[in-house]
């Protein structure tokens, strides 16, 4: 399997620290609202490194944290009225809401930056005692940039050029500083703040060295991967190495993974163009599992527009998918089994065909995680069943190819059990008014009731089996 090292800017073989086992690292959301499809892209893209890690056989240690202290945390319980604590342990829930409609499947560990306040303390003590960082005179605890010589070998920026835009980095007590480009690994608290006691302030940590001391608390001083969104290599993860690495001695991740920006209609996401979605948003009008198939239909390093068409798109391949397994399922419970027990030889070719198509799944899955191209040869599989499976296949076959489907389609995190439709209870008081209305010969209002079940996009269909319905 190769990856692409944001690193070394080119493919490299994977090569586990301990043979047979993976330790990766990713960011997770800052939980001060429901999460949006910005941030359902990670969350999905690397769930399939993962399961396909898992695929090969290795035991995957997989830690994801919830940033549960921050600004807009502080800022939202203000307005509210309540704790922190509250905020974060709300979306934190709801989170975990959209990531089970997802199928992403939960970490091995979740951890809670205000869970982790002592190792971040002992870690800042280590970089101050080492000379890799130093108290201010409020208490604001900064780190040395220029003293760690490897800072920016992951955003492949010189030091030197990022002068220029230092007022990215700056926050408060700049003046404090020894050099503009230092950052904060602790700082005092503000009224109405939650905070920790320190050896040098009242205070809170900086956004940074939570991920750093999460990363070691759970997968050791060095890890094999460290994934996000593209948009953290730096400061963030270019932060994260400098203290690592000073704080450990040891390269901190042999691998970095990253995935590209998600656009709306061609343009940043933004609430302020009105084009913002929320993963809820979405789940109104769609299945999760289409968003999920979506963000798979492309490379997770190419730049993936989000549009209504595109959705429609992936909701009808999804379905092409879908619906084969289906009628194999249909199938299998007609089917007999093969005479003796023994699949006969043009059932065997069938088979071992099938087989093939999981070969040029794991090729194209072992080429830096390349979902696109996994997902074309599911497309091939449903082709080759749809139009080879003889009329009289046996279980045996039938099984087998529901089960190789379904080891491709495990990988991606699809689940292919069709979901048994529901009408609410509102649709199904319409639907009967609306039979009432047709008894008493009041079309008008019957046809008034369709074109309102019409735009809730149920359409029905007049059978002499009775009304049947179905999503738009």
């Amino acid at each position: 399997m190769r990856i692409y090292n944001t690193l070394s800017m080119r493919k490299e073989e994977f090569k586990p620290i301990e043979e047979g086992k993976v330790r990766m690292y990713v960011c997770g959301p800052t939980v001060y609202n429901l999460i949006h499809i910005g941030n359902a892209r990670p969350m999905i893209v690397f769930d399939t490194a993962r399961r396909y890690m898992e695929h090969k056989g290795y035991e995957v240690n997989y830690v994801s944290n919830f940033t549960d202290v921050d600004d807009k945390i502080i800022k939202k319980a203000n307005e509210e009225g309540v704790d922190p604590s509250v905020i974060s342990e709300r979306y934190i829930k709801e989170c975990q809401k959209d990531m089970a409609g997802m199928n992403v499947k939960p970490a091995t560990t979740h951890p809670k930056a205000t869970q982790e306040i002592d190792g971040m303390l002992e870690m800042i003590q280590t970089l101050i005692d080492k000379g890799y960082a130093y108290p201010a005179a409020d208490g604001t605890v900064y780190y040395r940039t220029r003293k760690f010589k490897g800072y920016g070998k992951l955003s492949h920026k010189n030091i030197d050029d990022l002068q220029g835009g230092m007022r990215a980095l700056l926050v408060s007590g700049e003046d404090q500083k020894e050099d503009p480009l230092d950052f904060v690994l602790w700082k005092p608290k503000k009224e109405g703040e939650p905070y920790w006691e320190s050896p040098w302030c009242q205070g809170r940590p900086g956004w940074h060295i939570e991920c750093s001391v999460m990363s070691k608390r759970y997968l050791g001083e060095e890890i094999d991967i460290h994934a996000g969104g593209e948009d953290l290599v730096f400061p963030h993860h270019e932060n994260e190495i400098a203290q690592s690495e000073a704080a450990n001695d040891k390269p901190f991740s042999r691998y970095w993974m990253h995935n590209a920006f998600l656009n709306i209609d061609n343009k940043k996401m933004s609430k302020s163009l009105g084009n913002f979605f929320t993963v809820r948003d979405i789940a109104e009008k769609y299945d999760l599992q289409v968003l999920r198939f979506f963000m798979l239909s492309a490379h997770y390093r190419t730049p993936l527009n989000f549009s209504a068409e595109l959705m429609e798109a992936a909701k009808n391949g999804l379905d092409r998918i879908l619906t084969c397994v289906d009628n194999l399922k249909f199938k299998l419970g007609n089917a007999s089994d093969a005479q003796g027990g023994e699949l006969s030889s043009e059932e065997k070719d069938i088979l071992n065909k099938a087989a093939e198509y999981e070969t040029r799944f794991d090729e194209a899955m072992d080429d830096d995680i390349n979902t696109a191209d996994a997902i074309s040869v599911v497309f091939e599989l449903v082709k080759f069943i749809n139009s080879t499976l003889p009329e009289n296949a046996s279980k045996q076959l039938i099984e087998g190819l529901i089960k190789q489907i379904q080891t491709l389609t495990d990988v991606l995190g699809i689940i292919t059990e069709k979901k048994e439709e529901i009408l609410d209870s509102e649709i199904e008081k319409l639907i009967a008014d609306r039979q009432q209305a047709r008894k008493d010969k009041n079309f008008a209002l019957a046809d008034e009731i369709r074109g309102k079940l019409l735009d809730m996009g149920i359409v029905l269909e007049d059978t002499r089996e009775g009304v049947k319905w179905k999503r738009a």
